[in-house]
């Protein structure tokens, strides 16, 4: 593997607010919890972490106290993407400023570019740092969707476009990025419950929402497919297939910051338009986590 590339269970990293803001003593707690939990590394500022809600200035705050906080024990991928191509470069550049590992960008989102748009702005991010870059491409949250073709031309044109998060659902067009980007190139999973399929065709690991609350069994599923004892990923991988599922019985992030309240990690607190959850969808999710022994 080169030395860019990312493998292993990544941690979409949860925001906790306190009274409207962010709770900075929380999210270093939560940091650290992921440390001492087998997380191989920590992406804040991403969906889950509810980056289009928080300001600019809360958004390299959360980055930099990530960084802080896990010092060299784990490296921090920080979310930095944006519809603006100029806002994802001020972003990118201060993830690298601040000592982050890499970054995270999301597909321009509303916008609608063309795959020739798609390219001049991933480009255009990625020249303007040194660090690694991984594309985030989700077409259900952004309307559009980073072609194979456009992907392979970024990474054959930017050596520092490392690997992508897929959040497609689609196994076949993982399976043409595989094919077409090398061994080397980091795909990793969006998708809790499919994150075993991709790693048995050549899938490096996983951005996991449900690792927020299971890390270390989220980590062993991954290391145990990794290592080619894909019996024991099995295993793991039914174990946590309801609780991947029930992560989206509303809207990420609203199942998992609920789920983590109940299990007392943090406060139920969202930013509008994220609301709480129906109560009849609590009272599933209760159900489910009473499976894992997180509540009672």
């Amino acid at each position: 593997m080169s030395q860019t590339t990312f493998q292993g269970s990544f941690v979409a990293l949860v925001t906790p607010f306190h009274e409207g803001r962010v709770d900075e003593a929380k999210l270093r707690e939560l940091v650290e919890f992921h440390v001492t939990h087998g997380t191989d590394g920590i992406i804040p500022c991403g969906t889950t972490g509810e980056s289009p809600t928080l300001s600019h200035d809360e958004h390299k705050r959360v980055v930099e106290i990530v960084v802080e906080s896990a010092g060299r024990r784990l490296p921090v991928i920080a979310g930095t993407g944006s519809n603006s191509t100029a806002e994802a470069i001020d972003l990118t550049r201060h993830a690298e400023r601040a000592g982050a590992a890499g970054a995270l960008v999301v597909n321009p989102y509303y916008n609608k570019p063309t795959q020739e748009g798609l390219y001049r702005h991933f480009r255009a991010v990625a020249e303007s740092v040194a660090f690694p870059i991984l594309l985030y491409n989700i077409q259900s949250r952004t309307a559009i969707n980073v072609e194979t073709a456009t992907l392979a031309r970024l990474v054959r044109d930017c050596r520092n476009i490392a690997g992508v998060k897929g959040a497609s659902g689609s196994l076949d067009q993982m399976s043409q990025v595989i094919a077409a980007c090398g061994p080397d190139f980091s795909v990793l999973s969006g998708d809790d419950n499919i994150t075993l399929p991709l790693l048995a065709i050549g899938g490096h690991g996983v951005v996991s929402v449900i690792a927020n609350i299971v890390p270390r069994e989220t980590a062993d599923m991954v290391h145990a497919a990794l290592e080619g004892d894909f019996k024991r990923a099995r295993d793991l991988h039914y174990r946590l297939f309801p609780l991947a599922r029930a992560a989206f019985l509303e809207t990420n992030p609203i199942p998992i910051k609920e789920a983590m309240a109940m299990a007392g990690m943090l406060e139920p607190e969202f930013r509008l338009p994220m609301c709480r959850m129906s109560d009849a969808n609590r009272e599933t999710l209760r159900s489910i986590l009473r499976q894992y022994a997180l509540v009672k």
